[in-house]
């Protein structure tokens, strides 16, 4: 069952998105500013939503917090339609971003949509009731959104997090651009956009190289990227 960790300021609102979310069969917890970051981080939860009030401080002051702490999904309402602060809310860890007023309907579409995104791979092994993904010397838990290269803990943001896990699910194939901005952002890739590359980059950096001294990370040539699996 799919749980959501809730933070709402507007109580009416929680509430309405919490019985929509659970006649949809999903498990809901709130969490105050004060707990919200460590239940996230407890790896009990699918997604998480922020819902913030008109001052917008709670995005300022909680999401930089919960994405050093957490790689969980995390879709943000927001009051103000201003475009600058919905691209703040994006740049510092946000996955999504609606302008409220909002319809729970709309909420719960916006939660599958991320949850597809990062969504575990058929073909991943259970192990203690965790669905793990080994690809050469990386190991991701899906469930935990974690990830270790050579026993080493990465520090991964939640999109970083996306695009690791869907190049090792796809390990040994070429993953391209367009598939990784779709699955991994959630949009098309546009002529000039080099987020992907951006991405991957930071990725590579927090690997390192493999023991036999390859980057795990290979590029095929304006196609897109690979995974060396064994």
């Amino acid at each position: 069952m799919t749980a959501v960790l809730v933070l709402e300021e507007d109580a009416e609102l929680a509430h309405s998105l919490t019985e929509r979310f659970r006649a949809e069969g999903f498990t809901v917890e709130w969490a105050g500013p004060q707990d919200f970051v460590s239940m996230a981080a407890r790896g009990q939860f699918d997604c998480a939503v922020l819902c913030a009030g008109n001052s917008g401080s709670l995005v300022a002051d909680v999401l930089p917090v919960f994405r050093r702490q957490s790689t969980l999904p995390i879709l943000v309402l927001i009051a103000s339609a201003e475009e600058a602060e919905r691209i703040v809310a994006l740049e510092i860890g946000a996955d999504d971003c609606v302008v409220k007023p909002c319809s729970p309907r709309e909420v719960l579409a916006r939660v599958r949509a991320i949850l597809r995104r990062s969504a575990r791979a058929p073909n991943t092994h259970e192990v203690g009731g965790l669905s793990i993904v080994v690809a050469g010397p990386l190991t991701i838990w899906l469930q935990r959104r974690e990830a270790e290269w050579i026993g080493h803990r990465l520090a991964l943001t939640s999109t970083e997090f996306d695009v690791l896990a869907l190049l090792a699910r796809k390990a040994g194939q070429l993953v391209s651009k367009q598939e990784l901005s779709l699955q991994c952002l959630g949009r098309p890739l546009t002529r000039y956009d080099r987020s992907i590359d951006v991405h991957v980059s930071s990725i590579r950096q927090k690997l390192g190289p493999r023991p036999d001294g390859r980057a795990g990370i290979q590029t095929v040539r304006r196609r897109g990227y690979q995974l060396i699996g064994e």
